[in-house]
């Protein structure tokens, strides 16, 4: 793994946090040591994670969040583990 991941990271085009560069490659998230598939952001420093709270839909169309607070590990999946 030479690519070192952000402290923060987040899926949505118009946050400040977002990288197209690093979503490119295949970015996954342990948190509480628990695979999470459905998180929008992540904050390794502070210890948070942003999931989404269903199908709600805030006001101007963003799925509304549910900030969850815990021990991050992002990572990078590589496929060659698998096979």
């Amino acid at each position: 793994m030479t690519a070192t991941l952000p402290d923060r990271l987040s899926v949505n085009p118009q946050s400040p946090h977002y990288s197209e560069e690093v979503l490119k490659q295949d970015v996954g998230v342990r948190f509480n040591g628990v695979e999470k598939n459905n998180v929008e952001e992540y904050c390794v420093s502070e210890g948070w994670i942003k999931v989404a709270a269903g199908k709600s839909l805030d006001r101007k169309g963003n799925p509304m969040t549910l900030t969850l607070k815990g021990k991050v590990e992002p990572y990078l999946r590589t496929p060659e583990a698998s096979a």
